[in-house]
């Protein structure tokens, strides 16, 4: 029963972290749409987020697959290179997840691009995506662990959230697999 609740729990982390981020950008991407020469509205620019973010979860579920193909295929955490593991797994998301967004806010160019003057969609399409990277990582490094993480327990939340942060730990999951002696 209580591997039950703990699966019910975690498969509502990744909904969650989803639904923060597109709120949260949804507010960004309509203040960043103004100040980078834009006339959409909030409420247009909160529709765009929306959009963007549904084809970004569209496309996290077609790369499903490969995700579970990673996990099957990477050491265990218990096991003695479980630190290897867990660096293929999580930069194996972090890319994934990478190009879904990026995908996703693509969709949105045509339609910038229909409204706006080719140099201001752009400036708006890179804006966003900065703005969706920035929050989109650390909401995601602040609901952390996704994924477990070698010699640590597994719980739901970290008890140390502000901690770190998401790009010291893409950057140590690099320095391993590359630089590791």
């Amino acid at each position: 029963m209580a591997l039950a609740r703990a699966g019910a729990l975690y498969a509502i982390k990744i909904p969650a972290l989803i639904l923060f981020t597109c709120v949260g950008n949804a507010l960004l991407n309509g203040m960043l749409a103004q100040l980078l020469g834009s006339a959409l509205p909030f409420r247009q620019t909160s529709t765009a987020t929306l959009l963007s973010f549904a084809a970004a979860s569209v496309i996290l579920g077609a790369f499903a697959p490969v995700a579970v193909f990673v996990l099957f295929n990477t050491p265990a955490l218990s096991a003695a290179n479980a630190l290897t593991g867990h660096s293929v797994m999580l930069l194996t998301h972090v890319f994934l997840i990478g190009c879904a967004g990026v995908l996703g806010n693509r969709l949105l160019l045509r339609l910038l691009n229909f409204l706006h003057p080719a140099a201001t969609a752009r400036r708006v399409l890179f804006g966003w995506l900065a703005g969706n990277l920035l929050l989109g990582t650390q909401l995601a490094w602040v609901l952390r662990p996704f994924i477990g993480s070698p010699k640590l327990l597994v719980q739901f939340l970290r008890p140390d959230p502000l901690r770190g942060n998401f790009y010291e730990a893409v950057g140590r999951a690099l320095a391993h697999l590359f630089f590791q002696h």
